[in-house]
């Protein structure tokens, strides 16, 4: 299996240095895995004056799945839009059709006192947000900024952007987040805003239609707002959540600290053939990049996703989850999810911890 690992800015060489270490482990045990480095984000502008360069979108479109760490950085805010590191990220995610974004937030027992809410309220959580990733206002046209005439007289800057799904996006992913829940406890919540958006509208018409097609799952629909309260109010009430590209961006956010961390939580990003890119769901945290106290979970346990659904190799997914859970009830903690009585242990020690018990 060919992978592309593209570290990024931030903590992102920090942390993919681990799950390389973990892929490495893999590779000793006999596994046939082959990996190439190229750069994005940031290190794709310093490197070839583009946050996407062409060899880098060469050796994605060739590799069987991509490994990512973050992107971004204040040292490129002041750059034009197009040659922003996140705009490289966007690209690659609409250059291979990456419409399919998995995210889980799983809380580990253990972990329970380093979560915002009463263990009581999180403990038992597993639940999949099914976040569409090529549309909405995103990518969505007409947008920018331009001078209009004002109310008051004269002109001024308008910012706009347009909020957009076709059926057809739609109808894929919820196909995707049905089968999804038809493994899990057969629940599915669709998140819109139907109420008052015409796109929201659209995207409750076409998962009913969907729906006909999955009778076993049970659906159910909840207004975006709505939504955002319940997962802070009662989170164990969902198993899968479907959802646009914004609204999916935020709530699994605001998830991400109901299993203790935002380091804890995993992605995968799928198009039609289940190739994927896989990478944690946080970003490129350059206030602590290059001290090595960053948490890795997220990434390796992305890795695991990585054999789970684009390799179909659900042992060694196994595996590697089994071995994150180990490290953890063995007690050792990153800065971000660590409490009295745990080991506080270096980004790049948890790597050697997570390798160790493989």
């Amino acid at each position: 299996m060919k992978i592309a690992v593209l570290s990024g800015d931030g903590i992102g060489p920090e942390i993919v240095a681990q799950a390389v270490k973990v892929l490495n482990a893999l590779k000793s045990d006999g596994l046939k895995i082959e990996m190439e480095a190229a750069p994005i984000g940031g290190a794709g502008y310093d490197a070839a004056g583009d946050p996407l360069p062409a060899s880098t979108l060469d050796l994605a479109r060739a590799a069987d799945a991509i490994l990512l760490g973050a992107v971004g950085g204040p040292q490129y805010d002041l750059l034009e839009r197009p040659l922003r590191p996140e705009r490289g990220l966007l690209r690659i995610r609409k250059e291979l059709n990456l419409f399919a974004n998995l995210r889980p937030a799983l809380l580990y027992p253990e972990l329970a006192a380093a979560s915002s809410l009463k263990p009581e309220v999180v403990s038992g959580l597993d639940m999949m947000i099914v976040r569409e990733l090529t549309g909405d206002v995103y990518f969505g046209e007409p947008r920018g900024i331009e001078v209009r005439p004002s109310p008051n007289g004269g002109s001024e800057r308008v910012g706009f952007n347009t909020m957009l799904y076709s059926e057809s996006e739609v109808r894929r992913v919820a196909h995707v987040a049905f089968r999804i829940a038809m493994k899990r406890d057969r629940k599915l919540c669709s998140v819109e805003k139907a109420n008052v958006l015409e796109c929201s509208e659209l995207w409750k018409e076409v998962v009913i239609e969907v729906s006909k097609d999955y009778p076993e799952v049970a659906l159910s629909h909840m207004y975006v707002d709505n939504a955002a309260m319940q997962l802070i109010r009662a989170p164990k009430q969902f198993d899968v959540i479907v959802t646009g590209n914004i609204f999916g961006d935020i709530l699994s956010d605001a998830a991400s600290m109901l299993s203790g961390s935002i380091g804890m939580l995993p992605s995968a990003s799928l198009d039609e053939n289940n190739k994927g890119m896989y990478e944690p769901i946080h970003g490129s945290a350059p206030d602590i990049a290059g001290r090595d106290i960053a948490n890795p979970l997220a990434t390796i346990l992305s890795v695991a996703m990585m054999y789970r659904y684009t390799f179909g190799d659900s042992r060694t997914a196994g595996r590697i989850e089994n071995a994150v859970k180990r490290v953890i009830a063995q007690g050792y903690r990153t800065t971000d999810i660590w409490t009295e009585g745990a080991t506080r242990v270096s980004c790049s020690a948890m790597g050697d911890a997570v390798v160790k018990n493989l």
